[in-house]
């Protein structure tokens, strides 16, 4: 079987994302066979089906969800909830016939956070998963305190045990993924 290709999409904006942290760890450790893609959220506008014609931001988003055969979401939880530019990538996928970009993928989900973590958002990202027909990694989930010293003065990830559950939540939605594409 081909390597697995996945694409990772970041909620927060912020070039000094921990969120962004997270997923670029995991790029740089992806199990062999694996290949993770970050998408680029910061030109794409929200979603209005007034917009005829799909600016490039958005084309190159659906090209990558295209070409993706796993989905890796870095969620950070604004007010208790998912992002807006996570949902807003979600919203402009799912909105190509027959939700071919998203349907069936398997997908997982880390984040980092204040308090709780991103415990609330993943729990919603999960239920628009639902809809979505994503299938998520149940386990192990990722869960950061974004303001612990898990992460460095130069917002590098230091916390052996987090880095230890990102690799084993890749090799979860390898198999996932796998299972899923028989």
């Amino acid at each position: 079987m081909s390597d697995l290709h996945i694409l990772a999409i970041c909620g927060s904006l912020r070039a000094q994302s921990r969120n962004l942290t997270l997923l670029k760890y995991a790029q740089a450790n992806a199990p062999q066979g694996v290949q993770i893609e970050i998408a680029d959220l910061s030109q794409v506008p929200f979603y209005s089906a007034d917009i005829t014609e799909k600016p490039a931001a958005v084309q190159q988003l659906l090209a990558q969800c295209e070409k993706a055969d796993a989905l890796l979401f870095g969620c950070p939880e604004y007010n208790y909830s998912i992002a807006p530019a996570l949902k807003n990538a979600l919203d402009w996928a799912s909105r190509e016939p027959d939700n071919k970009l998203l349907a069936g993928k398997a997908a997982a989900i880390m984040g980092a956070g204040g308090g709780m973590g991103t415990s609330r958002a993943q729990y919603h990202l999960r239920q628009v998963g639902v809809f979505l027909d994503l299938h998520f990694v149940n386990k192990p989930e990722v869960f950061a305190n974004a303001f612990s010293p898990s992460f460095d003065a130069n917002g590098q990830l230091v916390d052996e045990k987090l880095q230890a559950l990102i690799l084993q939540q890749l090799q979860a939605l390898q198999h996932l993924s796998v299972k899923l594409r028989g």
